[in-house]
């Protein structure tokens, strides 16, 4: 049983921001898959609920005449790993949502709710980090801002949202994928079902010859109280040639960068040698994926 007052159930974009107004204290619900869990533990008791289920405008993948990439933000895990805007454009973020708990929780859990429950273990949030997206969010008098990803985080789960603010729509622009490729590293402790220990995205773009960087993007989650990019390892690597020198200079910069801590899953130390070793091998993947080759 779930201790609830009550849960509403809009149609559309302004019934559920109305609804947020007159009960500021309420919670909205897409998939559930997290705040069932803390109702269940008794960290939201008696709350009331507004479901984004049925409003269709808020889920679905869309691409428009210049290349720009909307995903709604209650399409689920399972809808954007086999949509064929995300594999053709964005298969790194399939990969990467393609990571969260079984099956099941991917079939229910939304991309929205993983961005904005706000945790820096967050696998999406990583991989959008490198994609650069930005967030439409609109409020009870239908003004909609955007954010960038990175202004979004503002602490260990908190998101750049007010009690009458709902995110409506993640925005990827061509310039931040096309020519990119990308791996995505999950270290968790199972091989599923398991939060990450430490999460890693690299996006890599080549120049015309396969064998220079001309731009590369590192993020983690859980190397800091937020999810994080890596500006200086990325300086440190743009236009240098494909070697393993490169690669070390990559990983080494990035340990620099990071602060993660020690808690019950992983010692800090450990997380820094995952740092090191992920930062290295993702690197190494998405210059594959770019049809590049590691020289000696």
């Amino acid at each position: 049983m779930y201790d609830l007052d009550n849960m509403q159930v809009p149609t559309t974009l302004m019934e559920a921001v109305k609804s947020k107004h007159t009960n500021p204290e309420a919670v909205f619900i897409a998939g559930g898959t997290d705040v069932l869990i803390k109702m269940r533990e008794g960290k939201l008791a008696g709350k009331s609920l507004i479901s984004l289920h049925d409003i269709k405008a808020l889920k679905g993948v869309t691409i428009d005449d210049a290349g720009m990439i909307c995903i709604r933000p209650a399409t689920t895990f399972s809808h954007i790993t086999y949509d064929p805007i995300i594999q053709k454009h964005l298969p790194m973020l399939g990969l990467a949502v393609d990571q969260v708990g079984g099956p099941q929780i991917r079939n229910m859990g939304t991309i929205g709710g993983n961005i904005c429950n706000g945790v820096t273990s967050a696998d999406s949030a990583s991989t959008l980090f490198t994609y650069n997206a930005e967030l439409e969010i609109v409020n009870y008098h239908n003004l909609r801002r955007r954010v960038s990803i990175h202004d979004f985080y503002k602490g260990p789960g908190k998101v750049d949202l007010n009690h009458i603010d709902l995110l409506t729509a993640i925005y990827i622009k061509k310039e931040d994928y096309d020519g990119f490729h990308g791996h995505y590293i999950k270290y968790a402790m199972r091989n599923a079902m398991d939060i990450a220990t430490l999460g890693c995205a690299v996006n890599v773009k080549l120049d015309e010859t396969k064998q220079t960087i001309q731009e590369a993007r590192l993020a983690f989650g859980v190397a800091g109280p937020t999810p994080m990019r890596c500006p200086l390892a990325e300086a440190a690597v743009c236009g240098q040639p494909l070697n393993q020198h490169t690669l070390e200079l990559f990983s080494e910069t990035a340990l620099t960068e990071v602060n993660p801590r020690t808690s019950w899953r992983a010692s800090k130390e450990f997380r820094l040698q995952l740092v090191k070793e992920l930062s290295h091998r993702g690197l190494m993947e998405a210059i594959h994926l770019g049809g590049g080759q590691i020289n000696d």
